[in-house]
């Protein structure tokens, strides 16, 4: 019986050394790019604002490029936010992220069509 326990115990220290190095998997899928990334996804955004500022008194086909290109960059951010952000942040941006290419599709299909 002694050797069974022993194994037991011998087992339960090993996880316990291995427990506190195991992170979650979005911690360790996370690219070491990642603060770039977010970096450039700020700066990138404010100028994504400028952009659909000059245009919104512009011609409807170069508001509809517009904001297709828009959407193209939205994915790309959205994608920047779910893979580079954790929780609460990671939730809140990705959420903004999908409600604003909801909002420019449908504003897409209404003025745009397939122009």
């Amino acid at each position: 019986m002694r050797p069974a326990i022993l194994a037991a115990c011998a087992t339960l220290a090993f996880l316990a050394v291995l427990l506190p190095a195991a992170q979650p998997a979005e911690a360790q899928a996370r690219p070491a790019t990642c603060s770039r990334d977010l970096f450039q996804n700020e700066g990138a955004l404010r100028r994504q604002q400028t952009r659909l500022s000059a245009v919104a008194n512009a011609d409807q086909a170069t508001q509809c490029r517009t904001w297709r290109e828009h959407v193209g960059f939205l994915q790309n951010a959205r994608s920047v936010f779910a893979t580079c952000q954790a929780r609460a942040e990671r939730e809140q941006n990705v959420a903004s992220m999908d409600s604003d290419l909801a909002d420019y599709r449908a504003l897409i299909a209404g003025r745009c069509g397939k122009r």
